[in-house]
């Protein structure tokens, strides 16, 4: 049994995830700032309702750390926040707004956890085809994919930073997942794989990939995006 921590958890891929983790024995903290009923209903499952976007609300997961759990053993940043409009038409605003939840979230929920990693803990953080250099680009993308390429070199960055503690950080570069902001996004667009399916993959990544890598962007993806 292990600590699991997952954000993102109300819909999609991280839902998949956190009952998957749950079903499999493991203790699952859930963050998302809404709280899906079959995940409060599962005993394995913890739910804190956090907006990623309000630093502040992360005081939450300091406080349930302090008081229940003495170690993580993966955190998986999944949340994220996409934005489609014309480059010309994006404001400051819009993309701090999807920095706060892209990036800054995962550095500041990072910090937080950070005490309680251990040798052979694991950070796994999801990010997309196109914030990887030389990928194709999509039009009206510049603040999302641009967040996602950050978040790669951070996770990077970590990993050098961290490897003498035994704490690995990979990047999974997700190419398009039949999600509901997938949908929202793009309407029409049939992508190739569920979110129950990626899940699947992201899980068993999350629990043994730390053996295989670190450090390193693995480009998930079996179409263009």
């Amino acid at each position: 049994m292990k600590n699991i921590i997952i954000t993102g958890t109300s819909r999609g891929i991280g839902f998949e995830l956190a009952l998957h983790f749950a079903t499999a024995g493991h203790k699952v903290l859930a963050l998302s700032r809404k709280t899906s009923k079959a995940l409060l209903e599962n005993e394995n499952i913890t739910c804190l309702s956090v907006d990623l976007a309000q630093e502040d609300d992360l005081d939450k997961v300091t406080g349930f750390l302090a008081q229940n759990w003495k170690q993580v053993d993966v955190l998986i940043h999944n949340a994220g926040a996409l934005l489609l409009k014309p480059f010309a038409e994006i404001t400051t605003q819009d993309f701090e707004s999807i920095y706060k939840v892209n990036v800054f979230a995962v550095a500041a929920l990072t910090r937080i956890v950070l005490p309680y990693l251990q040798p052979g803990s694991h950070v796994v953080t999801v990010s997309s085809m196109g914030g990887v250099q030389g990928s194709m680009k999509f039009a009206g993308l510049a603040a999302y994919s641009s967040s996602k390429g950050a978040v790669i070199t951070l996770s990077e960055l970590l990993s050098e930073e961290y490897k003498e503690r035994g704490i690995a950080f990979n990047v999974l570069a997700l190419g398009s997942v039949q999600t509901e902001m997938l949908a929202e996004a793009f309407p029409g667009y049939q992508a190739p794989l569920t979110a129950k399916q990626m899940a699947d993959y992201i899980y068993n990544f999350a629990l043994t990939g730390n053996q295989f890598y670190n450090g390193k962007v693995l480009q998930v993806s079996s179409s263009t995006p």
